[in-house]
C-alpha cells in the first residue's frame, strides 16, 4: 500500500487522489501515508477519539506531512466543538471543519442509500460541501510545497491559509 500512495502523485501529479483510512494509527506507523501531502483528521468528540488523535499527530509531523488539520465530526454541541477545539490547541493543529450530528446520515445507510443522494440538503451534507469549498480555496497554497534535505516544508502563507488567517 505505502508503495501505491508514494506513486500516486509521481504519476499524475494533477490528480487528487483521497484515501478513506481505517480510524487507527496503523498507517502512520507502518508509514503508508509518508507521502500525502494534506492528512484529515476527522475526529469525534469522545475521549477514546481524542486520544486517538493526539497519538496521530506527532506521527504525522515525524512522517514530514507539512498539512494536518482536524475536522469535527458528529458535533452535537458548542461544548463538542469546543473540547475537540481546545484539545487541537493543545496539539498545535487546526479544526477546519465542523460537521453535525444528523440523524438524516443513520436514515440513509438504514436505507442502504448515499447521503447526498437521500438528503442532499441535509446538514451533514452542507458542511462537508462548505469544508470542501474551504479546502478547494486554499489548496493551491497549502500544496505548495519546498523539498529541504528531503524532507516537505510548507510554502510561505500555507499556515496562515489553513488556520483561515
Amino acid at each position: 500500500m505505502r508503495g501505491v500512495v508514494a506513486e500516486l502523485g509521481t504519476l499524475r501529479p494533477e490528480d487528487v487522489t483521497i484515501l478513506d483510512m481505517e480510524a487507527s494509527i496503523e498507517h502512520l506507523s507502518r508509514g503508508t501515508v509518508r507521502h500525502v501531502d494534506m492528512l484529515l483528521v476527522v475526529v469525534e468528540p469522545y475521549f477514546r477519539a481524542l486520544e486517538t488523535l493526539g497519538r496521530i499527530v506527532p506521527l504525522a509531523r515525524e512522517l514530514g506531512i507539512g498539512c494536518i488539520g482536524v475536522v469535527a465530526n458528529k458535533v452535537r454541541s458548542p461544548e463538542d466543538e469546543a473540547a475537540i477545539r481546545d484539545y487541537c490547541a493543545r496539539l498545535d493543529v487546526s479544526v477546519i471543519g465542523s460537521i453535525p450530528f444528523d440523524e438524516a446520515v443513520q436514515e440513509a445507510d438504514r436505507l442502504g442509500r448515499a447521503l447526498l443522494d437521500y438528503m442532499p440538503t441535509a446538514p451533514a451534507v452542507r458542511a462537508i460541501a462548505k469544508l470542501t469549498e474551504h479546502i478547494l480555496e486554499n489548496g493551491r497554497t497549502l500544496l505548495k510545497k519546498e523539498t529541504h534535505n528531503g524532507h516537505r516544508r510548507e510554502a510561505e502563507g500555507a499556515s496562515e491559509a489553513w488556520h483561515g488567517r
